[in-house]
């Protein structure tokens, strides 16, 4: 298996971009899914092991912690060894955590595991990226990623729906075994399918050779510092609106788990449609920079609706789905900004650091939400929120002129 360059035999590139977009999405939709898995049962973990809402959160500081330090490792891996390989890698240690997850007698099982998983999950951004920046048409680009992401986000949605539907069936361990066995199966077949993965295309001719990119080069630069500082702060928002929702839904408004689990499903099928909206938008649109601002303002202020204490059921239904489709409408316009300020030899490190700052915010931001659910404060978790997506906006602006000057032909 090689990610070296060589001429492919003919055949339609639509049908080749197909096959490889679906690939890539399939893997990135089981590491969502499988990061979501134990958020819908919160409520149940801090009975069945006596802790509290601050030590889960913990949990998910060492599983960030462990994936952004460990990413920017992967990042140079896909470039030294194949995307393909270190995917088949991750997406197989990851599915082996679930299963010990299942099977911890105690709380103090799941932290070793926890950054067991953290080294599973560093792998998908950087392979993934890196796969399709290389060999998928640039003038589907946008679309591509989007649907990248979008599968990612239905990796999301459909967790809390399978978890929950599994656990009142055979209880929460018993899920976690059932989930993983899928894990396995699929990974099985993208292991077969290695070729397809590592077929490139053909670059021509009069394209010039470069010379590999250092690592301390490509993460110093201004404009990747940039998008690492915006992934970081957008990280710490969707934490709050995501990983948290749920939980804070239930002490803000004294709904049930069931009911809670249903704003959180529709926060991220508006953000799946809003994901479709914004790759059409960003194979179009100049200013991926004016994309991003746009919409994580919107999505700002309906988070800060969603702090407001004479909020109706109805209207948090409806505030969390608006904040959502905004929210998703920017992702597309987030990855063709780091592809436009990647050197092109070294996408697989420009993709792992900066997405390691998703892991930084990771690891920063469940605690405090933890504290502030333990304390009764759950509605100021929209307020800091809303604070990341605006201060992310500034960033996405300042580093948005050197992703255009990259997206011009040469």
């Amino acid at each position: 298996m090689t990610d070296r360059t060589m001429p492919l035999p003919e055949r339609p590139a639509g049908a080749q971009d197909f096959k490889l977009i679906g690939l890539v999405s399939a893997a990135h939709f089981f590491s969502h899914f499988y990061q979501m898995l134990l958020p819908p049962i919160f409520p149940l973990l801090t009975a069945a092991f006596g802790i509290g809402y601050a030590e889960l959160g913990l949990l998910g500081t060492l599983s960030s912690a462990t994936s952004g330090v460990s990413q920017t490792v992967a990042g140079i891996l896909v470039d030294r060894l194949g995307a393909a390989r270190v995917l088949v890698g991750g997406l197989t240690l990851y599915s082996a955590v679930i299963a010990a997850v299942g099977l911890a007698p105690s709380f103090w099982w799941l932290m070793p595991l926890a950054v067991i998983a953290g080294f599973g999950n560093c792998v998908f951004h950087p392979a993934d990226y890196a796969i399709m920046t290389a060999r998928v048409d640039a003038a589907r680009l946008g679309r591509a990623y989007g649907a990248h992401t979008l599968a990612g986000n239905i990796g999301w949605v459909a967790a809390p729906v399978a978890m929950l539907s599994l656990t009142a069936i055979c209880g929460w361990r018993a899920a976690l075994m059932i989930i993983c066995g899928t894990g396995f199966i699929f990974t099985l077949y993208l292991a077969s399918q290695s070729a397809a993965l590592s077929a490139p295309r053909a670059i021509p001719a009069s394209s010039p050779s470069r010379d590999p990119a250092s690592p301390a080069s490509v993460y110093l630069s201004a404009p990747i510092l940039m998008c690492f500082a915006y992934f970081t702060l957008l990280s710490v928002a969707q934490v709050g609106l995501q990983t948290f929702l749920p939980s804070a839904v239930v002490a803000a408004f004294g709904t049930s788990i069931e009911h809670a689990n249903l704003t959180l499903t529709c926060f991220l099928l508006a953000s799946s449609l809003g994901i479709l909206a914004g790759g059409i938008l960003s194979d179009r649109f100049a200013r991926p920079g004016l994309l991003i601002g746009s919409g994580l303002a919107v999505s700002a202020l309906f988070s800060l609706g969603l702090a407001l204490p004479s909020l109706s059921l109805p209207a948090l239904t409806v505030c969390v789905s608006l904040c959502g489709f905004a929210f998703g409408a920017t992702i597309p316009a987030r990855d063709l900004i780091v592809r436009g300020a990647a050197p092109p030899e070294a996408t697989g490190k420009t993709f792992g650091f900066v997405y390691s700052g998703l892991d930084l915010g990771g690891a920063i931001a469940p605690p405090i939400f933890g504290l502030l659910l333990d304390h009764h404060l759950p509605r100021l978790i929209f307020v800091v929120a809303a604070a990341g997506l605006l201060t992310a906006v500034a960033t996405a602006i300042i580093v948005d002129p050197a992703g255009r000057r990259a997206e011009r032909p040469a």
